[in-house]
């Protein structure tokens, strides 16, 4: 299993800000490269929001092509989050690619609870926490999410930031076990 955010497939602002200037091409086909190098056929893989910026559709049509079992934990810049108000008329297009679609999910490392969502408990790549009511609260549990575009991989405790920007790549469920066992 691979997790990943904030892949912002066609998004040119996010391609400049990754050192990619105006090649929106160059830096959606990183991304291909790199997963078609990384995902087998029976591999899943959870994109924790932002596929892309507005129309999803271009970013819908390269993962349909890529090897794996796709799952998608919605983002702010995804259609099919409930956040948008006619966020159910995107849905079927998503599920036509993703397995699954989601505003949040959960997974079990040992007997420690793993949530996965978008958001994080706090922190934001703007002055203030934007989204609030759609994050989930920390009631202690270990947080895999995306959202703040940070090059940081653990901003605060029990919470790993596995977005494209930190990583630039993805990240394997194995590194994530070993990070909440190493760290506790």
């Amino acid at each position: 299993m691979y997790l990943t955010s904030d892949l912002h497939v066609g998004h040119k602002k996010v391609a400049w800000y990754r050192g990619y200037g105006d090649d929106v091409d160059a830096h959606d086909r990183d991304i291909v490269e790199h997963w078609r190098a990384t995902v087998q056929p029976d591999d899943h893989v959870w994109i924790l929001g932002d596929l892309a910026m507005s129309s999803p559709d271009r970013a819908l049509e390269i993962l349909a092509e890529l090897p794996g079992h796709k799952h998608l934990v919605a983002g702010n810049h995804d259609a099919c989050h409930p956040m948008h108000r006619n966020a159910w008329k995107h849905q079927r297009r998503y599920l036509t690619v993703f397995d699954s679609v989601q505003s949040a999910a959960r997974r079990k490392v040992g007997d420690r609870e793993v949530l996965f969502s978008h958001f994080p408990y706090r922190g934001d790549h703007t002055a203030e926490d934007r989204h609030v009511q759609w994050r989930l609260p920390d009631q202690g549990a270990w947080l895999i999410h995306g959202h703040t575009h940070s090059e940081e991989r653990r901003q605060y405790p029990r919470c790993i930031h596995v977005g494209w920007d930190a990583w630039r790549r993805l990240v394997s469920w194995q590194e994530i076990q070993r990070i909440i066992e190493e760290t506790g």
